[in-house]
């Protein structure tokens, strides 16, 4: 269908080209007035872009089924990602902008709101796949600045709907988009609490490791080292460090400079006189 609607759109825009007037979509002497054949070009370009947004919803609803079935890996498929749901909001974005650019459709109001509430649905969902995909990589504040835009548009278009609501009952449904972006703050909060504990308890554990002191100076304090069950384990430090010592004490005898004898003459004489006599009594043969 899209292909006939490129060939049919082909067609159209061939026999506006002879005609110069018409390059700038207004008639002369009717300003703001567009030919039958642009009014034609425009209907033809509106069936083939509400034909590629609404393939490209089902595409999303079809990945977003997948996203939430998601099976254990497998390496023979590829598993959906929350990048690639963006990708199609990306697309239908665009071709919302496309719509609005329409010849023809400038004064009418009523389209012009009803394209802007689409795409305020649209961004809404564009805006919760890149949240989750900031949820996959745990960038907790980003995520939950998203998921407050999210709510932000989803309320817009509640608040703005009004009588267009029949128009947007085919869109994917905003007030389980609501309910569903609240669940997932919670989660996202509770997420983002264990994460800050698991971090600093890693932090501190791995500090542990990385300050490379033995298990001798460690024995105080817990962490997981697997080192401990090589052959290199960290256990002390060899060879041990040089340590400084006592050197063995001098001992220097200062104190007899200062010591003051008693004197000794008297005996000293007593022991000389008694010596000589004993000696010129033995000589002449005198004994006591």
């Amino acid at each position: 269908m899209l292909s006939e609607c490129r060939d049919a759109i082909q067609v159209v825009r061939e026999e506006l080209k002879p005609d110069q007037k018409q390059r700038d979509y207004i008639l002369e002497g009717e300003p703001g007035k567009v030919s039958n054949l642009q009014y034609l070009h425009s209907y033809l370009t509106y069936i083939k872009l509400s034909t590629a947004i609404k393939r490209n919803e089902n595409m999303a609803k079809g990945l977003q089924r997948a996203l939430l079935q998601q099976q254990p890996e497998d390496d023979s498929k590829r598993s959906p990602r929350p990048q690639d749901l963006i990708r199609l909001y990306d697309i239908i974005l665009q071709n919302l902008v496309e719509l609005l650019q329409l010849p023809g459709l400038e004064e009418d109001k009523a389209f012009q709101k009803e394209i802007g509430l689409k795409t305020l649905v649209f961004k809404a969902y564009r805006c919760f796949f890149i949240a989750q995909s900031y949820v996959l990589v745990k960038k907790w504040s980003e995520a939950l600045v998203l998921y407050d835009r999210v709510l932000k548009y989803a309320n817009e278009v509640n608040s703005d709907a009004g009588a267009f609501k029949n128009s947007l009952k085919d869109l994917p449904d905003v007030q389980e988009l609501i309910t569903q972006v609240r669940s997932e703050k919670c989660s996202l909060q509770a997420a983002a609490i264990l994460d800050a504990n698991d971090a600093h308890q890693t932090e501190t554990s791995s500090s542990q490791v990385k300050d490379n002191k033995p298990l001798v100076e460690r024995f105080e304090t817990f962490c997981l080292d697997p080192s401990l069950v090589t052959k290199q384990a960290n256990l002390v430090h060899f060879p041990p460090g040089f340590q400084p010592i006592p050197c063995k004490p001098l001992f220097f005898d200062l104190a007899l400079n200062h010591v003051a004898f008693p004197p000794l003459e008297d005996k000293l004489e007593q022991k000389t006189k008694s010596g000589l006599t004993g000696y010129i009594k033995g000589i002449f043969g005198f004994r006591s």
